[in-house]
C-alpha cells in the first residue's frame, strides 16, 4: 500500500535514470517548491497513469498539478507558470 500524496502536492512521475527528471526535481528543490516523486518503474499503476496522459508512452517527467492538469517534460518556467495560474 502506498501513501497518497497531499492534495496540494505537485507530483513528478519519473524514473531513477531519467536526466530531465533529476534536473526538474533539483530545480524545484532549489526554489523550495514541494513535490512528491513517484517512480513509474516501481509502481505499475503509476506507469499506466503516465501512459494514459502521453498517448500510450511512458514519457517522463510527467507532472501532475493539484488541479489535475498535467505537463510532460516541462521546463521549470512552465511548471512555475502553471502553479501561479492555479494559485490565482
Amino acid at each position: 500500500m502506498t501513501t497518497a500524496p497531499p492534495a496540494d502536492a505537485l507530483i513528478i512521475y519519473g524514473t531513477s535514470w531519467c536526466g530531465p527528471c533529476r534536473t526538474l526535481k533539483r530545480l524545484l528543490a532549489e526554489r523550495d517548491i514541494p513535490f512528491t516523486e513517484i517512480d513509474i518503474e516501481q509502481l505499475p499503476d503509476a506507469a499506466e497513469f503516465v501512459m494514459t496522459i502521453n498517448g500510450g508512452n511512458q514519457t517522463v517527467p510527467t507532472v501532475l498539478f493539484p488541479d489535475g492538469s498535467t505537463l510532460t517534460n516541462p521546463r521549470l518556467s512552465d511548471v512555475i507558470t502553471r502553479l501561479d495560474l492555479i494559485a490565482s
